[in-house]
């Protein structure tokens, strides 16, 4: 599935209709700079058209040369220092042209990568479940840095090998007429013949990126997974793996460059010999006195350019439409719906909560419902404990409450209120949780749980990093809350990241709070630890716990039993060990005799 996902990333798109109101699309982030990307335009046309006199003076410095004097400029040096004027004048004019649109390019693109990263963080929780990490990166890295070759690059060339048609042609047209027309005759056949073989080495240089990007999944997977990987002893097999598939990387690769060498022995001969063709045309018309031999060099040089120009558009239309498919799946996600608020307010919930016959599927698995017209009420302040076996729906109840995916029938009310007419920033705001995997951001502590509270003081963060059992292994770090806790928080043991995400949600003061397995996989002491600060964080707040350590849950004032996506038992822990072979019971006694 990798594999074949990393293939469609690098499909190009139709240079149609379609396709290129698609990249428009993404152009308007060019817009706030337009007046920059015009001086840009203006300086490409005029560096264009004065690098288009460059070849008729040349010729002319010739006639001259032979004594010629139906020119304007009657001596070579007057024509050498107009040649050398041009090329001043043309090289001002390609600095400006490269300066304005690099300058259009990077802010035009840094203003994209904003945008499609602001769009990302505040895209729904559904949108994240059908979508690789990886290829949502590369949306924000390959993709923009293909529209900015096109910005800076691409689009450049385009306009300016169409000016120079557009220009030369009717030029020698009518300077050059006989040596134009047989030129013609010639010339189109082997530009399109070597455009046709150009078409068959892309797509076998596009087999061989198709096959590297196979390769870097193969890489992306490993080393995401490198605890797996080492834990199974297989990194012989990963390396294995990864050599087969560069060995086809190479395979296609080598297989390509023969039909490249052949495409580039073609294209020099067949480009140098229209060349030859066309001078030896020309050296006809000059020894019957037809034409001159400045216009002969001229025409050359013009032939040149021009034949250069339609050999470039073949490039350009192959980067055209890699920047198509870029803007398709750029737009792809910009297009979708997201979560952000259109105003924010302040809203203080104090935690009542009530599912009505809510039932649920998730979207990636709508054939499955997962919830089936559960309904209960939690009371502000009351604790309550989900317990049942794994994919009955506990986290699902979490999920739905966060408001991270919609329901499908019932309602969820907080408060005597829908829990989906409240401003959804506002109200997640209100909400806390303490994950059984605490993922920690790769700064300080210091950012990490001030990361509850963005903005709090110095003396907040120690407060609560105080009432979370934190600060006696903060305060022995030499550098304290600006110790940085690695990638992920690796340089935290798991009972230090528990209690730094502890005071994460305690400085945030949630009216209700979330509990996933906060203490599952940590030692006696630690657990001891944490638990003594999820007690003073469950101290007048709603709570909800997920846990499969029934010991960590008997304080709680209710604990509801979730199977098969409904409540099978309800009560208190002295209620629910009294009910003959219940399920409660019996998964009491199944721990204690494993312990």
């Amino acid at each position: 599935m990798a594999k074949r996902r990393a293939l469609e990333e690098g499909e190009k798109r139709a240079l149609n209709k379609s396709g290129l109101k698609k990249l428009l699309g993404v152009f308007r982030f060019v817009l706030p700079h337009k007046w920059m990307f015009i001086l840009g335009l203006v300086a490409l046309a005029l560096s264009s058209g004065t690098l288009l006199a460059f070849p008729y003076f040349a010729g002319k410095l010739l006639d001259v040369a032979q004594g010629k004097k139906d020119f304007f400029f009657t001596s070579i040096n007057q024509i050498a220092l107009a040649l050398i004027a041009i090329l001043l004048v043309q090289g001002v004019f390609s600095f400006i042209r490269v300066y304005t649109f690099t300058f259009v390019s990077e802010r035009t693109l840094a203003d994209l990568r904003q945008h499609i990263y602001t769009k990302i963080v505040w895209l729904p929780l559904s949108f994240f479940d059908s979508r690789r990490t990886g290829e949502l990166i590369s949306r924000i890295t390959s993709d923009v840095g293909t529209l900015y070759d096109t910005f800076t690059f691409t689009l450049a060339e385009l306009l300016r090998q169409v000016l120079i048609l557009s220009i030369g042609i009717p030029v020698i047209f009518i300077l050059y007429p006989k040596l134009t027309i047989f030129m013609l005759l010639t010339f189109p056949v082997l530009v399109l013949a070597a455009l046709f073989f150009g078409k068959f080495i892309r797509k076998l240089s596009k087999k061989t990126q198709d096959q590297l990007a196979s390769s870097n999944v193969i890489v992306e997977e490993t080393l995401q997974s490198i605890a797996v990987v080492k834990s199974f002893t297989n990194e012989l097999f990963e390396v294995l793996r990864y050599k087969k598939s560069l060995d086809e990387v190479v395979k296609t690769a080598i297989h390509a460059a023969r039909y490249r060498g052949v495409f580039i022995s073609f294209t020099i001969v067949a480009l140098f010999g229209g060349i030859v063709a066309v001078s030896w045309y020309g050296a006809f018309l000059v020894q019957s006195k037809e034409a001159e031999v400045g216009e002969l060099f001229s025409f050359v040089l013009y032939t040149a350019f021009i034949g250069g120009s339609i050999a470039g558009l073949g490039d350009i239309f192959s980067q055209l439409q890699r920047s198509i498919g870029a803007s398709e799946r750029i737009l792809e996600i910009l297009n979708q719906p997201d979560e952000q608020p259109s105003e924010t307010s302040t809203i203080k919930l104090i935690g009542d909560i009530q599912f009505e016959n809510v039932s649920f599927s998730y979207p990636t698995r709508q054939d499955v419902e997962v919830l089936k017209s559960i309904s209960f009420k939690i009371k502000p302040g009351e604790k309550i404990a989900l317990v049942g076996p794994s994919g009955s729906g506990k986290s699902t109840i979490i999920n739905l409450l966060m408001r991270f995916y919609p329901i499908q029938s019932g309602s969820i009310l907080v408060d005597q209120k829908l829990n989906q007419e409240y401003n959804l920033s506002d109200y997640r705001k209100n909400i806390g949780i303490v994950p059984q995997e605490v993922i920690l951001f790769g700064g300080t502590i210091k950012e990490n749980i001030a990361y509850g509270k963005p903005g709090a003081s110095e003396r907040e963060v120690i407060e609560a990093a105080k009432k979370a059992n934190a600060w006696e292994f903060i305060d022995s770090f030499p550098e304290k809350l600006e110790t940085l806790v690695g990638d992920r928080g690796v340089k935290l043991s798991g009972g230090q990241r528990q209690r730094v995400a502890i005071a994460r949600a305690i400085l945030k003061d949630p009216a209700i709070l979330i509990l996933d397995e906060a203490t599952s996989s940590l030692d006696a002491l630690s657990e001891k630890l944490v638990q003594e600060a999820l007690e003073t964080l469950m101290e007048n707040r709603t709570t909800l716990v997920i846990a499969h350590r029934l010991s960590t849950i008997r304080k709680v004032d209710r604990i509801m039993v979730i199977k098969d996506g409904r409540i099978a038992e309800s009560g208190s822990h002295e209620e629910l060990i009294l009910i003959n072979d219940g399920i409660y019971s019996n998964l009491l006694k199944l721990q204690v005799e494993v312990r």
